[in-house]
């Protein structure tokens, strides 16, 4: 059976940007994918590139705000490479009301203002603030970043589901699917919510339901910026979609949207841009996160040797893409990762 420098579980946006950083190092690189690559969390996210915001944890700050720097060279290689736009957005966020916290890269809006920026909200009341931040589409970067390592020979292996991870002793060797095996003495497992269905760790990740929807049929520049508010947010496209999202709901591994959640989002959409009454909606949908216990991404190599995991990014799979596949490709070919990753660590969980 054919060996490879590193094995990587999952096909998703951390799988793909991680097997690309890795085929930079000449690596032969085999990726293992239950169902199509890019097709669940990665395909389902709104995009926000939230680098500062005052939701992201404060042990991630840093490393949040490192991969939103790395957005436009890592969107620049993307398209390059594959031919496809991933629409990269840099209008920036409007929080409504203005955030608890202070944010990064960020002023305060009084409603004239708010008014000029963005002229189809409703009036708005009390206090904004516009964050410096960008959005990008994750169905078209996703696209991109599956034909970028098809371009650069990373062997793909769809609808094969890992059953184990093989030992030799205490390291990796490989993994078994449930149609062959495959050798490796070093294993990523990047498998996001089902990376704890993967023996012999139980790696603590579950999925955390959000439900989206988006609209069609307005004017195609009618939103610029991304809205938040309490009850809903926004995203524009650069092809006049807006995206109405998202909730946060442990309903395991139930990807069915609730029509009533679904128009609860619509009417938020509409209070806050009322033009949106005019609208259509084209599609609603919904994708599983992967969460963790104490709300931070998993990164780094287990107790067992050879055998890492880039899981549990949460919310924030899209915007850690790049700095995830960054420093894991430094850890896994033995540099010391420019971040420190203490936190991230496998071993709070005794894995």
């Amino acid at each position: 059976m054919k060996s490879f420098d590193a094995i990587i579980i999952g096909g998703g946006i951390i799988g793909l940007s991680l097997s690309i950083e890795l085929r930079k190092r000449a690596m032969n690189v085999l990726i293992v994918e239950r169902g199509e690559p890019a097709r669940e969390a990665s395909q389902a996210a709104a995009g926000m590139l939230v680098g500062s915001g005052f939701e992201t944890l404060p042990q991630l700050r840093k490393l949040a705000s490192a991969g939103a720097a790395m957005y436009p060279e890592f969107v620049h290689e993307l398209q390059d490479e594959s031919g496809l736009k991933c629409d990269l957005r840099q209008h920036g966020t409007i929080y409504f009301p203005g955030a608890p916290e202070p944010i990064e890269n960020s002023e305060p809006l009084v409603p004239d203002a708010v008014a000029q920026l963005e002229p189809a909200l409703k009036t708005a009341n009390g206090a904004a603030l516009l964050v410096k931040e960008s959005s990008v589409d994750p169905r078209a970067l996703s696209a991109a970043a599956l034909k970028t390592a098809q371009h650069r020979d990373v062997n793909i292996a769809s609808g094969n589901e890992v059953q184990e991870v093989l030992l030799a002793g205490e390291r990796a060797c490989g993994v078994k699917t449930d149609s062959t095996t495959y050798f490796s003495d070093i294993i990523i497992n990047c498998a996001g919510c089902w990376a704890g269905q993967v023996p012999p760790l139980k790696i603590p990740t579950r999925p955390i339901r959000g439900q989206m929807l988006a609209l069609v049929g307005h004017p195609k520049d009618l939103v610029r910026h991304v809205l938040r508010a309490p009850e809903v947010y926004l995203v524009p496209r650069s092809d006049g979609r807006i995206l109405a999202g998202a909730t946060v709901e442990d309903a395991g591994y139930n990807k069915r949207t609730v029509p009533e959640t679904i128009q609860r989002m619509h009417r938020a959409a509409i209070d806050l841009v009322p033009t949106l009454a005019k609208s259509r909606m084209l599609e609603d949908w919904a994708g599983l996160r992967p969460g963790t216990p104490d709300g931070l991404p998993i990164l780094g190599e287990t107790r067992i040797k050879g055998y890492f995991t880039a899981a549990g990014h949460f919310r924030d799979g899209i915007l850690l893409a790049p700095i995830t596949a960054h420093v894991m490709a430094q850890l896994i070919s033995g540099q010391n990762p420019e971040h420190d990753l203490s936190a991230f660590s496998p071993a709070r969980f005794q894995l």
